[in-house]
C-alpha cells in the first residue's frame, strides 16, 4: 500500500502543472523561524523474514532555530541551530536551497561524494535542497520542483546519503540511506516525511536491508524561544562563514570528495570546534585562523 501512495503522489508531481508553485521564496522562508520539532522513525519491511526490527526511540520538544544566513534571487543558506535546554546551543545540520542548479555532488558510499552536471533543461524550473553536516562537510542534494496538490505545497526528491547520527552511532549493517525526501509545507510549519531504504552496497550491487518511515514534525513558535541561539550565532558566524567559504572554495575546484570518518579518535567537527573556541578567545589570529580551518579539513582528505 505505501509504495502504492508513493507512486500516486509520484504521478501527481509529475503531472501536476509545470509552472512553478507561486512565489518560491516565499515558501523557502516558511522553512526559517524558531521551530519545536518532533522525530518518529519506524522501519516497515523487510525482505529478509528473520531480520530483526530496529526500533527506533521517538525524540520530541525538541526546539530548534532555522536561520537564513545568506539570501539572494536564486539561493537562501539556513543555518539550523539546536537549543538545549533555555540557554545551551549546538550548531547543528545547514541546509542550502539553490535555483535551476546544475552542478549536483552524489554520494557513492564510504565517505565518498561525486559531482555530475545536470544538463539546464533537466533542472529547469528546480529547487536543489543541499543538507550539510554539522562541520559543512558535504551530506547530500537532491532537486525537484515545487509544486501545488489539494492545496498543499510539496517538494519530493530521492536521493542516495550517508547514515545518520542516529544509525551510525549504534549500527554499521548498511553503508546507504536511500532516502526519499517530502516537504510539505503547512500554515503552522512543515513536514519533512521521509520513505527510506536502508541499502547495503557492495561493488555496485545494491541489497536492500530494511525499509524505512519517517515523519519530522516542524512546528513554528515564538522566535523568543530561540533568542539564545541567536546571540550564540552572532558571536560565532564569523569563523563558521570562514569555514563555509574554505569548502565552498574546495567544492568549486574539486570534482570528488573523500573524507576519513575519524582522525585519532575525533571527528571534524570535534576538531573544527576546538578551532572555533581558540578563534573566539583570540588564541589564533584573523591572519591564521583560514588556514588553521583548512589545516583541520585537510587531514580528513
Amino acid at each position: 500500500m505505501k509504495k502504492i501512495i508513493i507512486t500516486i503522489l509520484a504521478i501527481g508531481l509529475a503531472t501536476a502543472s509545470q509552472a512553478q508553485a507561486p512565489n518560491d521564496k516565499a515558501i523557502l522562508n516558511k522553512l526559517c523561524g524558531c521551530f519545536n520539532i518532533d522525530f518518529k522513525y519506524a522501519e516497515t519491511f523487510a525482505p529478509d523474514t528473520a531480520y530483526n526490527f530496529h526500533k527506533a526511540e521517538d525524540i520530541t520538544n525538541v526546539t530548534e532555530l532555522a536561520l537564513p544566513i545568506e539570501e539572494s534571487e536564486n539561493k537562501i543558506v539556513i543555518q539550523h541551530l539546536l537549543m538545549v535546554g533555555n540557554s545551551m546551543v549546538i550548531k547543528h545540520w545547514r541546509e542550502e536551497w539553490t535555483y535551476q542548479n546544475t552542478d549536483i555532488w552524489i554520494f557513492k558510499g564510504d565517505k565518498t561524494w561525486v559531482k555530475q552536471q545536470r544538463n539546464k533543461n533537466e533542472v529547469k524550473g528546480k529547487w536543489t535542497q543541499t543538507v550539510w553536516e554539522v562541520a559543512d562537510e558535504p551530506r547530500y542534494q537532491g532537486y525537484s520542483q515545487f509544486v501545488q496538490i489539494d492545496n498543499k505545497i510539496v517538494w519530493q526528491n530521492t536521493t542516495d546519503a550517508p547514515l545518520p547520527r542516529r544509525e551510525y552511532t549504534v549500527r554499521n549493517d548498511y553503508n546507504i540511506l536511500n532516502r526519499t525526501n517530502r516537504l510539505n509545507i503547512t500554515d503552522s510549519g512543515y513536514i519533512h516525511e521521509q520513505d527510506n531504504k536502508k541499502i547495503i552496497r557492495t561493488n555496485n550491487i545494491d541489497k536492500l536491508l530494511v525499509e524505512e518511515k519517517g515523519y519530522n514534525i516542524y512546528k513554528k513558535i515564538n522566535d523568543t524561544a530561540c533568542q539564545a541561539a541567536k546571540i550564540y550565532w552572532e558571536k560565532n558566524k564569523t569563523y563558521w562563514t570562514k569555514v563555509r567559504n574554505i569548502w565552498a572554495n574546495h567544492l568549486a575546484t574539486n570534482s570528488i570528495i573523500k573524507l576519513k570518518n575519524k582522525v585519532n579518535d575525533m571527528m571534524l567537527n570535534d576538531y573544527l570546534t576546538i578551532l572555533c573556541r581558540s578563534y573566539l578567545l583570540k588564541k589564533v589570529s584573523d591572519t591564521e585562523i583560514d588556514d588553521k580551518i583548512k589545516e583541520e579539513i585537510n587531514r580528513f582528505m
